[in-house]
């Protein structure tokens, strides 16, 4: 795989050369602000329900409806990235993104916010054909470590987008968060058309065709579908304590929307995982790091139940161990998929992603309802007990 000239082709069996500081730092950025698309109406879904007309027990199908979205797009349009130039799908995704999220910022309607907040999900994913890109330019002793680095760019990006949307939303207003993030992302889009390489892939297939190896690619590697597996319930984990943690903060430790984005930056320590668990992929830990992640993810619900002052402490250590062990997992999934088959890791990611976020889309779809009947302690039980699952599937698989 050749670096230095304008246009890559997947199937090149030449050494492919280290990816330049510079350019794995606009991965890691653009895969960031792409991302955070997804996450900007989280923390403030109590401020756009009443504002379109919607109840605050459907306040969280915001929150789902761009998840499935986006699980929606990772199976019928990531796969693309295997057959069509990757650029221009990026640039094409990433246009739409910016124009749903305009039509986000001007809805007064729950039926068109809803539908808005669907294809915001679907064109959202930019940022899974962006990943195996650079898994491709980057040499597989560095693999790891390189993927790790952008992921550390789009999870923080995820975790940044909380505080950033609050924060807006308390000064300028919640349809300001979705101009703002309509402009950075047109931006992202100029940047990738100037930047980044080419890439053509060999693959010739009909989209039918493309599409109908989705299946056969989930049978024949049960790696994939272990390490989907053990991601969609740890991510739904994730996904639950985020949606439902704001609505602890505001109604029992009385915060504003604008502390609640503070409070959210808690969670960006977490995106230090990234890039250490790549290392650890590359150094062959993979196994004893996803046994390590999966424990600290379930362990991490405990100091919610702090009571008193300590409340608030124990909330931000749930979410930054929380938020840690799962960026961990994450990528130690990614490393061992893009392992499998080089052609096919476009279409691998899409079956890896999809299963994550519909666990994201369901666990964000209970939270509301969930903390309005069983309260924040049903809300720990729920999330240690999806990671627990996970735990117990990972011990039960056969070793590689």
């Amino acid at each position: 795989m050749e670096t230095t000239t304008s246009s890559l082709h997947s199937g090149s069996h030449q050494a492919a050369a280290p990816m330049s500081p510079a350019l794995i730092a606009l991965f890691s950025l653009s895969a960031g602000v792409l991302v955070a698309n997804l996450y900007y109406a989280q923390p403030i879904i109590e401020l756009i329900a009443p504002a379109i007309g919607l109840s605050p027990q459907g306040a969280s199908v915001i929150v789902s409806l761009t998840q499935i979205g986006y699980a929606i797009g990772l199976f019928f349009l990531v796969p693309l990235a295997d057959l069509l130039e990757n650029r221009r799908l990026l640039m094409l995704s990433g246009a739409a993104a910016a124009l749903s999220l305009v039509g986000a910022a001007l809805s007064s309607q729950p039926g068109w916010f809803l539908l808005v907040s669907l294809l915001l999900g679907l064109s959202s994913v930019s940022v899974q054909i962006l990943i195996p890109l650079a898994a491709h330019l980057a040499p597989e002793a560095l693999r790891g470590r390189t993927v790790g680095t952008i992921m550390g760019g789009l999870l923080s990006g995820i975790l940044l987008s909380r505080p950033l949307s609050s924060m807006l939303a308390q000064f300028f207003g919640w349809r300001a968060v979705f101009f703002s993030a309509a402009a950075m992302t047109l931006a992202t889009v100029a940047i990738i058309a100037m930047t980044l390489p080419r890439r053509v892939p060999q693959h010739r297939a009909s989209y039918a065709s493309l599409i109908a190896s989705l299946w056969h690619l989930l049978a024949r590697y049960p790696v994939l579908r272990q390490r989907a597996l053990y991601q969609g319930l740890l991510f739904a984990a994730f996904s639950l304590f985020w949606t439902a943690v704001p609505l602890e903060l505001a109604s029992r430790q009385g915060l504003s929307q604008s502390q609640i984005g503070i409070f959210a930056l808690v969670g960006a320590l977490g995106a230090i995982a990234a890039p250490i668990a790549g290392r650890l992929a590359d150094a062959g830990h993979t196994r004893l790091a996803s046994f390590g992640a999966m424990v600290a993810a379930a362990a991490s619900f405990l100091p919610g139940l702090a009571a008193g002052h300590a409340a608030l402490y124990g909330l931000a250590l749930t979410g930054i161990v929380l938020d840690f062990a799962v960026q961990m997992n994450m990528v130690l999934g990614q490393r061992a998929i893009y392992a499998l088959d080089a052609a096919s890791r476009a279409r691998l990611n899409a079956l890896y992603m999809t299963s994550i976020f519909a666990g994201g889309a369901l666990g964000s779809a209970v939270a509301s309802t969930l903390y309005a009947h069983a309260g924040w302690h049903g809300v720990i039980a729920a999330g240690s007990g999806l990671a627990l699952v996970s735990l117990a599937a990972l011990a039960l698989a056969p070793r590689r």
